[in-house]
């Protein structure tokens, strides 16, 4: 029998895939270079030189069966380390191998981290404006999502609503910082107080609260800034990662969980993940992959566009009337829209060949989210788009 669950889910389409698939339809009939694709967070920059040179040095030179062969359960050894080592170094952890597991990217992470500290029934926070996909990741566990509201001023933390959804059968929190869509980086005085908080409530409820830290964008801040590292601030913490960003490379779904050293069951969770892999049909990414991720764990793409991009559109904005938030980093930006339904706002701009995506899914409803991993040519040229939709559409704005 079909299982109506996944049924039903077809009813419910990503905005982001189907705002994408109509960029495609208008790009083949008046040149995609004249589409303002604003839709998808598909890296734009290439991956960096040393990381296509590992990839040709480990074909070249390693053993085929341990270059093609099947990896351990919870991940290469090798591997392991080199990434302990390199979290030490940056951010003065003291992880060993043992708390490292390889995933297939950043959503692999997440998915071995719910299953291991939550059960059917318990509640998973997560925090406005936040990644639409976190509602299956959390739902399908057999656990429930319960959302704190926006902080519509600085999109950090609302504490106050934290504190009355925070109760004894939440089981998590799911953080993403820097964050998509909002582009908001949690400050160290967030991840103080946050901390505070779940150790306050975990000795109130008399059971550790886990932090699931989503960190896919954290090489992307601006400003000459870093972004404050969340397992720094609170034990209990597993740290979910992606190389899609940073070293340009989503196609290859390659990341990992990190457990805090200090966390409940540390030295027990990664071996926990690879039963958990069992049940999900994980089973050990790309062998070739997670050996190239290894050795180019410390190096990046040119990533400095995203900046660049981001202030020629925040400058637009700001021009043009939007009421925005500066993006600490990311490459996306969350104006809001210039009339109260985003979803109407955002199919008038694709008469002017904007393809901007309404943040009602992001549960920011208002907002729209711009994905501006794009040539910054192309993004000098699409402002004066967006000028043209404002100015026609919305004369009269204050």
């Amino acid at each position: 029998m079909i299982n109506e669950h996944y049924l039903h889910m077809l009813e419910n389409k990503s905005v982001i895939r189907e705002l994408s698939e109509e960029a495609t339809r208008k790009g083949a009939k008046i040149g995609y270079e004249n589409v303002f694709d604003y839709s998808l967070g598909n890296p734009s920059v290439p991956a960096p030189e040393s990381y296509k040179e590992t990839l040709m040095e480990i074909l070249n030179t390693m053993d085929p069966m341990e270059l093609h062969g099947y990896a351990p359960t919870t991940g290469n050894p090798v591997v392991k380390k080199e990434l302990a080592a390199s979290l030490n170094k940056r951010f003065g952890m003291n992880y060993q191998d043992i708390h490292i597991f390889p995933t297939a990217g950043a959503a692999g992470a997440i998915a071995h981290a719910l299953r291991a500290v939550t059960k059917e029934g318990d509640e998973v926070i997560v925090f406005a404006p936040f990644f639409p996909e976190y509602n299956p990741y959390i739902n399908d566990t057999g656990a429930r999502i319960r959302i704190v509201e926006a902080d519509t001023e600085a999109f950090q933390i609302n504490f106050e609503d934290l504190e009355k959804k925070l109760t004894d059968n939440v089981a998590a929190l799911l953080i993403n910082t820097p964050n998509n869509p909002s582009g908001a980086v949690y400050t160290e005085e967030t991840l103080t107080r946050l901390a505070e908080v779940l150790h306050r409530k975990s000795a109130e409820f008399g059971h550790n609260i886990f932090l699931i830290s989503d960190e896919p964008y954290r090489e992307i801040v601006y400003d000459g800034k870093k972004a404050p590292y969340a397992a720094k601030f609170y034990e209990h913490t597993l740290t979910c990662y992606s190389f899609s960003k940073s070293l340009s490379i989503p196609g290859e779904r390659i990341g990992y969980v990190a457990v805090n050293p200090a966390c409940e069951k540390a030295d027990k969770l990664v071996a926990m993940f690879g039963q958990i892999s069992r049940g999900i049909g994980h089973n050990c990414p790309s062998s070739i992959v997670t050996i190239a991720m290894g050795r180019t764990c410390d190096d990046t793409s040119d990533l400095s566009v995203y900046e660049t991009n981001m202030n020629l559109i925040y400058d637009c904005l700001k021009e043009l009337g939007f009421t925005v938030t500066r993006p600490g980093g990311t490459f996306y930006i969350m104006p809001k829209a210039l009339e109260e339904d985003s979803v109407a706002f955002c199919k008038k701009a694709l008469e002017y060949n904007l393809v901007l995506v309404p943040a009602d899914s992001f549960h920011a409803p208002g907002y729209f989210r711009m994905a501006y991993c794009i040539d910054t040519e192309k993004v000098k040229r699409s402002l004066d788009a967006l000028r043209e939709f404002v100015n026609k559409e919305y004369p009269d704005r204050a």
